[in-house]
């Protein structure tokens, strides 16, 4: 379907949309969409190092009992 586009396409869309909505509104979109990346990368980033730390701490030592008293 949009295999036809090209770049005169892309370019016509854009303006209409510029159009529109005004400079001004689409920076304010873009701004929040930046946000909205930069939250979802901090939580996935939090919740794998959620799952490590769970991961440690559910760690079993497999050390033998009388290797533990040597150091």
């Amino acid at each position: 379907m949009f295999n036809n586009i090209g770049l005169p396409g892309l370019l016509l869309i854009a303006v209409v949309v510029l159009v529109l909505f005004g400079r001004g509104k689409i920076s304010s979109l873009m701004g929040e969409v930046g946000k909205g990346i930069t939250a979802f990368k901090k939580g996935v980033d939090d919740g794998s190092k959620e799952l490590e730390d769970d991961m440690a701490a559910g760690a079993k030592d497999v050390t033998p009992a009388d290797e533990k008293d040597k150091v």
